[in-house]
């Protein structure tokens, strides 16, 4: 497998690239910077693991509100 851009909302958020037998995601936004260097088995663990981060970004801000 080649890099593959990892799109979320049809903004691309950072890209995978083969790293053994996996492969290693490369933020390029910021707001996903806490994935880069992270290792994932498929572009959708990417995706769930982005989801996870949304979603725990956005329970913080309601419940600091």
């Amino acid at each position: 497998m080649a890099k593959q851009v990892i799109e979320y909302a049809v903004v691309p958020v950072g890209i995978v690239v083969p790293d053994k037998d996996l492969l290693k995601f490369i933020a390029v936004k910021f707001h996903v910077h806490d994935l880069d260097g992270q290792h994932f088995a498929s572009p959708s663990d990417v995706l769930r693991a982005f989801h996870k981060l949304m979603s725990a970004s956005h329970a913080g801000v309601h419940r600091d509100a």
